[in-house]
């Protein structure tokens, strides 16, 4: 037996890769973390072990992971989005490793993409940007980030789990030389029925999205432009997929 590091995808149930779903399916142990939706948490067999990873830190975690695949059990660790994106799967991996355990990664179709994309936001797009700068609102140890590395980035910025601390991001890119005038978006709880955007310039994103809830993802760039013109059509409907 194995344990299986899957993404669960953006939130969306129905953004689950086939393989993820059939690990799933088949698991004797599903460890998942809290922004799973239920949906797929139900997904396991009836006889499953249905763990929550919420009130555990991660060292917790890579000992659970451990001795579980040790006892000969197919784990699946369900994670949101990707695995190695933010996800600390890289972690746990390396834990997997270092105790001979076998395991497998099944990537995870990532917010970093899907949630824009659910706004009708491309994070590329010919003529406005042809690179993506992935970056979390936190710095080393919850430090602030490195404001002018991502300022010189160009093309398109996406930064993770920064909803509670817009205002100290925008004004940190502008002190740092983004235009304050440059597209900005803020897109909480991607590719779900509730799911909410705002578009502002970046010295007023903060403002704009003081209403919308956690987890929300902050796009910046003149690829934000172009989202009343490619809005889908399609309300993000859970399960569908």
């Amino acid at each position: 037996m194995t344990v299986a590091l899957v993404g669960a995808g953006p939130g969306d149930p129905g953004l689950i890769t086939v393989r993820g779903l059939e690990l799933v399916r088949s698991c004797d142990v599903l460890v998942y973390d809290r922004l799973v939706g239920d949906e797929l948490v139900e997904e396991a067999p009836a006889d499953a072990v249905r763990l929550s990873r919420e009130l555990l830190d991660q060292a917790q975690i890579n000992e659970l992971l451990v001795g579980l695949g040790r006892a000969g059990l197919a784990v699946v660790r369900l994670k949101g989005g990707d695995p190695f994106i933010f996800g600390r799967g890289g972690e746990e991996a390396l834990a997997l490793a270092e105790a001979g355990v076998p395991f497998e990664v099944v990537p995870g179709v990532s917010s970093l993409a899907a949630v824009p994309a659910a706004a009708g936001i491309p994070v590329t797009h010919r003529g406005l940007a042809q690179a993506v700068t992935l970056a979390t609102a936190h710095g080393e140890d919850g430090g602030e980030p490195d404001y002018e590395a991502l300022a010189k980035t160009g093309g398109t910025l996406v930064l993770f789990m920064g909803l509670g601390r817009l205002a100290e991001l925008a004004a940190g890119l502008v002190q740092a030389g983004l235009d304050p005038d440059v597209p900005a978006a803020v897109i909480s709880r991607g590719t779900l029925p509730e799911q909410e955007s705002v578009t502002a310039p970046l010295a007023e994103i903060a403002s704009a999205a003081a209403s919308l809830r956690s987890p929300a993802l902050l796009v910046v760039g003149e690829v934000v432009s172009v989202a009343e013109r490619l809005r889908p059509t399609r309300t993000p409907l859970a399960g569908h997929g």
